[in-house]
């Protein structure tokens, strides 16, 4: 009985984080009151709980035991989340994203097309999709004037900042995810997941490239406005650089990612505040609080606008799924599903894991955040480090959120700052990244089967 009500309450904050819109509260809410009241039953009712170790199964452990070890590795992923995101806040003090603006020197409508889906696909595997997105359209909604036009290069940024994120470990929560969880490794996961990913939105654009919409030329000012900041230039690129050296940080130390995004961030910071400094004179930093507020230093500036919304999602939405792994119940519905759901025939040979399940993995994050899905992934099965099952969850999950304009965080932010309908999106974008989700999965699959695990 006490296992019904456990699912039941996993499915009703489910709904909660999947509705978000519909009953307009933020999905922190119900992730948080799921995992705690998940937390609490397991200890009221005094429910064995276990810790899944790969290739030996199921090992019980006292409650509190195993609660501790969930909050360490849920903890290892909102540190490194934190200090990518206080990076990007101090590379935008700077105005540092003016940067991108000296790129834009065509006003073609079909080169600023592949422009900006390309600038996408690349600064997502930096700093993120959401972030490459809101970046992008800010430029957007200075370059083109045209309402219409906007939402169709909106519509395609997102499939490429989508895109972007699924081949690099810290291009999307997912795979940063997948990254610390030992479950894949930067070079592989690039190996197997670029050319698919390339596909994904190299497709979709080259199909919108085609159409007669954008033939012809915009009327835009490319005349590059005054920078707040005469480091902005500088800025940027510290900035992506700092994220950039966490892989190969832990490459030579062998430690977790969060260690070396906390050495970036100490990094950036210290040049930050040494730049800013230069720039503001003693009378600034003495100054009242009345009409000339003192000089607040770029850290202090950038930690106040880490969203910590999102870091409290993810903390609620990690941790119950944790809850669910430590009963044992995402270890058994893994042995469900893959007895239950039948091969597709594409599969390496390696694995028990039907590629369908990944595929519908990849359908599913577009009604749902993926970000719950990709946990309960790794709470389920137990394939090993690079696993190729795991490079195309990773690819799945990424890309197939851009299906739906409410399937990704990117997705989300494009609604929010171009007022896209769902509907519209649906008709005219929709379709283009099934496309390119279909077509990069394909490309996956060929390339996983008959190139880089071929038998020999």
């Amino acid at each position: 009985m006490i296992e019904i009500i456990i699912i039941a309450v996993f499915i009703l904050g489910y709904l909660g984080i999947a509705f978000e819109h519909s009953f307009k509260i933020d999905k922190l809410i119900p992730a948080l009151g799921m995992m705690a009241i998940l937390w609490a039953l397991i200890a009221v009712n005094h429910l064995e709980v276990f810790e899944i170790i790969p290739g030996i199964g199921k090992e019980s452990h006292h409650v509190e035991g195993v609660l501790l070890h969930h909050l360490g590795k849920t903890a290892e992923i909102l540190f490194f989340l934190m200090g990518a995101m206080t990076i990007v806040e101090i590379i935008d003090y700077f105005d540092g994203f003016s940067t991108i603006k000296t790129f834009i020197k065509t006003k073609n409508k079909t080169k600023l097309l592949w422009l900006f889906t390309t600038l996408a696909f690349v600064l997502s595997a930096i700093i993120d999709n959401l972030t490459a997105t809101i970046v992008l359209l800010t430029i957007l909604q200075k370059i083109i004037k045209e309402k219409e036009m906007r939402l169709w290069f909106a519509g395609l940024v997102v499939i490429a900042a989508n895109a972007g994120g699924a081949w690099s470990p810290i291009g999307d929560v997912t795979t940063t995810m997948l990254w610390i969880a030992n479950k894949v490794s930067p070079a592989q996961l690039m190996i197997h997941v670029l050319l698919p990913s390339i596909v994904c939105y190299a497709i979709p654009t080259y199909i919108a490239s085609r159409m007669k919409l954008f033939k012809g030329f915009i009327e835009a000012d490319l005349t590059e406005e005054p920078k707040k900041s005469k480091h902005s230039a500088t800025m940027f690129y510290l900035g992506l650089g700092g994220i950039l050296f966490v892989p190969i940080f832990k490459t030579v130390t062998h430690l977790p990612p969060y260690v070396g995004m906390m050495l970036s961030l100490a990094i950036v910071s210290a040049i930050a505040e040494f730049l800013s400094n230069k720039e503001f004179s003693i009378a600034d930093s003495t100054a009242g609080l009345g009409a000339n507020p003192p000089h607040l230093s770029p850290v202090h500036k950038s930690l106040s606008k880490i969203e910590m919304p999102s870091i409290l999602f993810f903390l609620g939405i990690l941790m119950a799924v944790g809850a669910l792994e430590s009963l044992g119940m995402l270890y058994e519905f893994a042995g469900v599903l893959e007895k239950g759901v039948p091969m597709l025939g594409t599969e390496h040979e390696t694995t028990l894991l039907s590629d369908l399940v990944v595929l519908l993995l990849g359908f599913g994050s577009a009604v749902i955040d993926n970000v719950p899905l990709v946990a309960a992934s790794i709470g389920m099965f137990s394939m090993p480090l690079d696993a190729p099952a795991w490079h195309f969850i990773a690819f799945s999950a990424g890309t197939g959120g851009s299906i739906l304009v409410i399937g990704s965080a990117a997705g989300v932010v494009a609604m929010g700052m171009e007022k896209i309908d769902f509907f519209w999106y649906l008709k005219k974008i929709g379709g283009l990244a099934l496309i390119g989700f279909l077509a990069g999965s394909a490309v996956f699959i060929l390339l996983r089967d008959f190139i880089l695990n071929a038998p020999h």
